[in-house]
């Protein structure tokens, strides 16, 4: 089973920038279906984005199109979410998930399917 670590949350303006990051151990994330989620307190757990492990396709939920962008570092065994133009809306614990192949981004992201969690990191949105 692989475990995912996430880091790279704060505290940040509106407007700003943060990467977050997740580290895998326990196995190749290259043979998985990687992607990130999060939840704000009272509101539903949300797909943002996931990339497939078999053809690197993406998905990103509407309200990141633009603005966030997901990718991998193989080498690194990694997997990042570069997150611009911050809103408020965007505060939330984010965590990263993985299922195996062939599952695809949109079988991970808005159907669920998730295999392994991180524990999340928290973006803060100042006021």
């Amino acid at each position: 089973q692989v475990q995912l670590v996430e880091s790279g949350g704060g505290l940040v303006q509106p407007g700003g920038s943060l990467r977050l990051a997740c580290a895998a151990s326990g196995g190749t994330l290259a043979e998985y279906t990687v992607g990130w989620f999060r939840q704000a307190p009272g509101k539903d757990r949300e797909g943002v984005s996931c990339m497939s492990s078999s053809n690197g396709r993406t998905y990103y939920a509407d309200s990141v199109k633009g603005r966030f962008t997901i990718s991998r570092d193989s080498a690194r065994n990694t997997v990042y979410l570069q997150m611009n133009t911050l809103q408020s809306e965007d505060a939330a614990v984010y965590y990263c998930a993985t299922v195996p192949r062939p599952n695809t981004a949109q079988d991970l992201c808005i159907r669920g399917r998730i295999g392994a969690w991180g524990r999340g990191t928290q973006v803060s949105i100042s006021t």
